[in-house]
C-alpha cells in the first residue's frame, strides 16, 4: 500500500509541482495560499502563452514546526493562457502588494478552461487556457517571515 504524501514530508526541501488536473490544483493552490506580491511581479508573455508571477510564499509545509514561520520566493506560471483579465485593483499602481487567496479552476470544452487566482479583497485574476497546466516552484532559499507568525483566517 502506497501512502499520499504529507506536508511534513517536504520538510527543508524546495516545493517543485506541476499541476495537470484539478486535484493536482487544489495541491499547489493550498501552498500558494496567503502568498503575497507586487502588481509588478504579474507577467503575461503572450507569444508563449504563458501567464507567470514571482510571489512570497507561506510555507505552510513547515508550519507548526518548531521554526519561526518561514516564506519563500516562488515562481507560479500558468501555461497554454489565450486571454488574461483582472478585476478588483489598479494593474496600474506599482506600489500594490496583493495577496493570494486561492486557484480556482472551472472547466470548459475539449479541456479548455478558466483558472482564477482570487485575491483579498475582492479582486481576481482569470485565466483562460487551452489546458490545464500550472506550476509552483521554489527559487530562493526560506526566509523568516517578515511579521513573524503564519498567516490566519478566521472561521
Amino acid at each position: 500500500m502506497v501512502e499520499d504524501a504529507r506536508f511534513e514530508d517536504g520538510g527543508e526541501q524546495p516545493v517543485a509541482l506541476r499541476a495537470l488536473d484539478a486535484d493536482d490544483l487544489r495541491v499547489i493552490s493550498s501552498l500558494a495560499q496567503d502568498a503575497v506580491f507586487p502588481v509588478t511581479e504579474i507577467t503575461w508573455d503572450r507569444p508563449r502563452r504563458r501567464v507567470a508571477l514571482l510571489v512570497n510564499r507561506f510555507r505552510w509545509e513547515q508550519a507548526g514546526g518548531k521554526t519561526a514561520p518561514e516564506r519563500v520566493q516562488s515562481v507560479l506560471v500558468i501555461e497554454d493562457a489565450l486571454a488574461v483579465a483582472s478585476q478588483g485593483f489598479d494593474r496600474a499602481d506599482p506600489d500594490l502588494v496583493l495577496s493570494l487567496l486561492a486557484i480556482d479552476w472551472t472547466a470548459g470544452e475539449d479541456g479548455t478552461g478558466r483558472i482564477t487566482l482570487v485575491l483579498a479583497g475582492d479582486g481576481a485574476i482569470a485565466v483562460d487556457v487551452e489546458a490545464l497546466e500550472v506550476t509552483l516552484r521554489d527559487v530562493t532559499k526560506p526566509y523568516t517571515a517578515p511579521s513573524g507568525r503564519a498567516p490566519h483566517h478566521p472561521d
